[in-house]
This record gives C-alpha cells, sequence and structure tokens, in this order.
C-alpha cells in the first residue's frame, strides 16, 4: 500500500523543498515522489489533514522506560507507542532501570524489544558499572552490541580521575561520553532551585552554581584529555555562557536542555505540586530567557523532552518527598512551538541529534528512507490527563496552554497517526 501525503508543507532547512506545500508519494518505505500535486492510484492510502506540515523524523536523546525492572511505569513496547503518536521516529533510551543498563546483553535485550516498532530505539550504556560512578561499565562492549552514548542518568561522576578516564578510554573506538552537571557537595539536600522561592517556600534549595562547578570540571577535563563531551540537560544561564566559551575554544562539547526547563520556572513550586519537581530543578525566568536564547544562537544543540515516568506512589506524596521526574513526550511539541519559533527548535530534534550521536540522518529526497514526522503548528489548547499516553501521569504541564498538535509518523514502513 502506498501512502499519499496530501498537500504538506515541508520544514527541512537542508531541503530544496524547506517551506514549500508539496505532495509526498511513499512506497514500500521510501519517498517515491515529491510533486505539486500527485494524482492518487487504487492502491494509496491518502493523507489529508488541517495544516499539515512534515518536517524529517524527531529524535529524542533522553527517554526513560521503566522496563526492565519498573514495568509499572511504562513498557517499552506502550513507551515506543507514545513516542510515536508524539512525532518521535527515534528516541535514546536511559539506563536507569533495574537492573542498571551497563552491559552488552542489556543493550541487546532493548534493541530486540523494540523490534518491529515504528519509533527506534537506541541505547545509552551507563558510563559507569551499576551508575554507582566506582568504575567504568563495559564500554566498548556495549558500543559494540548498539549502545550510542554512555552516561549515568542524572546522576554525575563525582570522581575527578574515573571522568578522565572514561574521556581517554572512549577515544578508542569514538564513544560519546555524557556527563550529568550537578555537583553533589554543592547541592547537598536541595530539592528545588535556590533563590527567592525556594527561600518565601521553605524549602531548601540546589544552587546554580552546583551545575556550574561540574561543568567547569568537565571542560577542563575534555581540554586536558580531547574526546567528545556531552552535557545533557543544562538549566541555568552561567552554564549556556561556560559551554559557549568551550566552543569558541575549539573542544568537542555539546549539550542539550529539557522542554521543561525551557519553558517553566520555579514560580510553579508554590502549589506545592510534584510534579513541578524534577532534575535539574526549575530555575528563574532570566534563566529561561538564556536558555531560549542558547537554543536560538546554537550554543544549546539538543532539545529533549527528558521523558521519565513515575508511578503515582512516588508522586502522590509530601513534596520533599515526592521522587524527581516528568513525563514529556506527549507535550514537547505544543510546549516548545508556544515559545520558540519552528525553525529554531526542529533543527535541534532532527538534524542536531543524530549528528552528535552519530546516526544517519535522514534526508528529503526522493528515493530517500521515509522518516517523517506529520504535525500542525497551529491552534491552542489546554494540556489535560486525557491527553497523556504515558502509563504514568506526571506531567508539568496538565492545565497548561500549548500550541499546535502531533498527527503522527511515517517510519519503519508504518503510518502511525494519533
Amino acid at each position: 500500500m502506498k501512502t499519499l501525503l496530501k498537500n504538506a508543507i515541508i520544514i527541512a532547512a537542508e531541503s530544496p523543498y524547506h517551506h514549500q506545500k508539496k505532495d509526498v508519494l511513499i512506497n514500500d518505505g521510501k519517498i517515491e515522489k515529491i510533486a505539486d500535486s500527485i494524482i492518487k492510484s487504487l492502491d494509496t492510502n491518502v493523507i489529508e489533514l488541517e495544516n499539515l506540515h512534515i518536517s524529517c523524523g524527531w529524535f529524542d536523546t533522553s527517554v526513560s522506560f521503566g522496563e526492565p525492572g519498573f514495568e509499572e511505569r511504562e513498557t517499552i513496547k506502550n513507551g515506543l507507542e507514545v513516542a510515536s503518536k508524539s512525532g518521535f521516529t527515534a528516541v535514546a533510551v536511559n539506563p536507569n532501570t533495574n537492573p542498571v543498563i551497563d552491559s552488552k546483553s542489556d543493550i541487546y535485550f532493548l534493541i530486540n524489544k523494540s523490534n518491529f516498532s515504528a519509533t527506534k530505539l537506541f541505547p545509552i550504556g551507563a558510563l559507569t558499572q551499576k551508575c554507582e560512578g566506582k568504575e567504568l561499565a563495559e564500554l566498548y562492549d556495549m558500543q559494540k552490541a548498539g549502545a550510542i552514548a554512555f552516561g549515568d542518568y542524572n546522576k554525575p561522576i563525582s570522581n575527578d580521575n574515573l571522568m578522565k578516564i572514561g574521556l581517554l578510554y572512549a577515544q578508542n573506538f569514538n564513544g560519546l561520553i555524557m556527563s550529568f552537571p550537578k555537583n553533589n557537595s554543592i547541592a547537598a539536600q536541595g530539592i528545588v532551585n535556590e533563590g527567592i522561592n525556594s527561600t518565601k517556600l521553605g524549602l531548601k534549595g540546589i544552587p546554580s552554581l552546583s551545575e556550574h562547578i561540574q561543568i567547569a570540571r568537565d571542560l577542563f577535563l575534555l581540554e586536558y584529555t580531547g574526546g567528545k563531551l556531552h552535557i545533557p540537560t543544562i538549566s541555568t544561564s552561567k552554564s549556556v555562557a561556560l559551554i559557549k566559551e568551550a566552543k569558541k575554544k575549539g573542544l568537542n562539547v555539546t549539550c542539550s536542555v529539557s522542554v521543561h526547563n525551557l519553558v517553566l520556572t520555579d514560580e510553579e513550586l508554590y502549589g506545592f505540586e510534584s510534579n513541578f519537581k524534577t532534575t535539574p530543578p526549575l530555575r528563574t525566568s532570566e534563566d529561561v530567557k538564556a536558555l531560549q536564547k542558547g537554543v536560538k544562537n546554537g550554543v544549546i544543540d539538543i532539545i529533549t523532552s527528558d521523558h521519565n515516568p513515575i508511578d503515582i506512589e512516588y508522586k502522590k506524596v509530601e513534596f520533599g518527598n515526592a521522587k524527581d521526574g516528568v513525563i514529556g513526550l506527549e507535550s514537547a511539541f505544543g510546549a516548545l512551538n508556544s515559545v520558540l519559533d519552528l525553525n529554531d527548535f526542529i533543527e535541534c530534534i532532527t538534524i542536531k541529534p543524530r549528528t552528535i550521536f552519530g546516526l544517519q540522518n535522514p534526508i528529503f529526497k526522493e528515493d530517500s528512507i521515509a522518516e517523517i514526522t506529520l504535525f500542525n503548528p497551529y491552534g491552542n489548547i489546554v494540556f489535560s490527563e486525557k491527553d497523556i499516553l504515558s502509563t504514568s501521569k506526571n506531567s508539568p504541564f496538565i492545565g497548561k496552554n500549548l500550541k499546535g498538535k502531533v498527527y503522527g509518523i511515517y517510519a519503519n514502513n508504518q503510518l502511525i497517526l494519533k
């Protein structure tokens, strides 16, 4: 069965069809024809949708599924279905499972569980054994098995020498090291951003300094060792400045920011709603503005949902006792589209992440593999719990006004519509 996308506006800066309205004919998983008008045949499934826009498939570089070990939070099967209906044709899955993903057999498990899904799963292996920060995991073996990067999700590496060795060792096989930007000694028992709001609310704060010290350390190590370093989910204006300066010096460093840190501030904390408790914490409006500017000027390379399902038993408790983490796949596009220009963030969820993680980028041209996201950038909705497809419901965007909607994806020779 052929699929014909009618009157679709193509958003792909690297394509000669950028911002043009075209018909796109897909046959057996490949783009067969792109033209102003294509006549359908009897064996063609025609897709005509309001204000249809299409781009190369979106890639989320920080997604957590519960399986193995925390299937009550999210199974791989359901998580990939959520990703598909949220517009993502590929996701990189974090190693924060039980057991931790720190061996080649664990990598094989994740890949095999995702076979035949429309959305492709790329595993991130743990940097250290059991994510304990004591000894390096089997990095080379995991990369040979299919891991695309190595990092202990939301856990900083406090041992400076261990991080140095990791950066040196990974160069032997062109591995990408991820280092979470938090100094636990400075952060101590903090649970929210340290500032006026934490003081008013009587909540222990996490100083921005804890992020800056860790990033500065990692950049010094990177300058000494060489190699490739990715700093995930930065959250402050100073972090943007540090990475900008490092890039000017020629260091091979990249970074990402989560959707909620790009959109929400610590003003949300006044209701003591645990769905706003996350790592890194929500920061100030000044930080949010700097992060948005960092996306626009290219200092920030990647935007991620940082989707992290937490079951209700760990969220419907006193704020201080609640687990950190929010889900974000379903709300990612609507939230980003509310605060950023479409062209600014599309590249950060399509071309840049695949380039950084060493994956082949889909190309919008005839006879190329069809890996496409379908969406409408117009219209406003109030996001509600009924819009959540995930098993866990810990979204910080419930009740928020979001802009646009995702229709679905075409990938792996499958059309998935929401």
